[in-house]
């Protein structure tokens, strides 16, 4: 699976302007809500905050993956974004968050929703990712790391 599919280079930000977790939500849900695939951006913004409140999404090492399942999208889009100084995000080692992808997907995805979410998990555990995707430059570049998943 290339998941790349999900997410275009109109998805992706290198400086986000978020200051705190919400704002990040807010942000990245903004940037995604241009994709012909979420229908409800007021929807999908609730649905990811809630979701958020039951249990951080900041896994630690720096990265973050605000997610929900939801009917505000008709399937499942990625959003990537990159804060070089690092929001607060709760996260699980209590270290600010650099790389965050948000991901949508329709309540009906549940296959395929944990197959991106393992996915993106896998290629984040490498340290030379992570330091790949905070110096990249070019969205192309982001989407040609996140295909390289072995």
């Amino acid at each position: 699976m290339k998941l790349s599919k999900f997410c275009d280079e109109s998805l992706v930000v290198f400086g986000l302007r978020a200051g705190n977790k919400e704002e990040v939500i807010e942000e990245l849900v903004e940037l995604v809500s241009s994709s012909n695939m979420v229908k409800d951006a007021d929807q999908l913004l609730k649905d990811v905050i809630e979701r958020e409140n039951l249990v951080t999404t900041g896994v630690g090492y720096g990265v973050a993956f605000p997610h929900a399942k939801t009917r505000a999208v008709k399937g499942i889009v990625i959003a990537f974004g990159r804060s070089v100084t690092g929001v607060e995000f709760d996260a699980m080692d209590h270290k600010p968050v650099h790389l965050f992808f948000l991901i949508a997907a329709p309540e009906d995805a549940i296959g395929a929703h944990l197959n991106v979410m393992a996915r993106l998990s896998y290629l984040m555990k490498s340290e030379k990712n992570r330091q790949r995707l905070m110096e990249v430059t070019s969205p192309g570049d982001v989407l040609a790391l996140v295909d390289n998943v072995d």
